[in-house]
């Protein structure tokens, strides 16, 4: 959904810095929601992202999950003992699985009232501030948070591409 542009070149900048600006500090406020959160929860922050990314994505097997949350296997591992000992997920052996002891994590929706409780107030806030708003301007916002999303996952890509491989044994 690319658009044609006008304005001067320093307008443009400026609103383009204060679009930056304004996605920093939601990046901030909403990492101190979610601490907040995980703190209500008693779960650290990665198992907070691990039990979202399952809650969006899932089920997952714990490598596929391991792959989205940018976690290497073994700590993954610790995140997950974590999240069934505190009742938060199920691991399932998975019957078409040519490995017998593959399994299957999912989220246990019977505790997903418990998150949505917390999260609520964010949620009325985000419903509040789209009413305010006409339909062809939730699309634009729409496509462009989605946009900066994918713009955000393949900068996180590209990094972890970067980076050595751990050592191996």
């Amino acid at each position: 959904m690319e658009r044609k542009v006008s304005g001067s070149g320093r307008d443009r900048r400026r609103t383009t810095v204060a679009i930056k600006e304004a996605l920093r500090a939601l990046n901030s406020g909403l990492s101190l929601l979610d601490h907040q959160v995980g703190a209500r929860l008693e779960l650290r922050r990665v198992d907070l992202d691990c039990l979202d990314l399952l809650s969006q994505h899932g089920p997952l097997s714990p490598s596929a999950l391991a792959r989205r949350a940018g976690l290497h296997p073994a700590t993954m591992t610790g995140v997950l003992d974590r999240l069934q000992r505190g009742g938060w997920i199920e691991r399932e052996r998975d019957p078409a699985a040519a490995d017998r002891r593959s399994v299957t994590v999912r989220a246990r929706r019977d505790r997903a009232a418990e998150v949505i409780r917390l999260y609520s107030g964010m949620d009325a806030a985000m419903d509040a501030i789209c009413a305010g708003y006409d339909e062809n301007q939730l699309a634009v916002i729409a496509d462009f948070l989605r946009r900066a999303g994918e713009a955000g996952q393949q900068a996180t890509e590209a990094l972890a591409g970067d980076r050595p491989s751990p050592p191996t044994k």
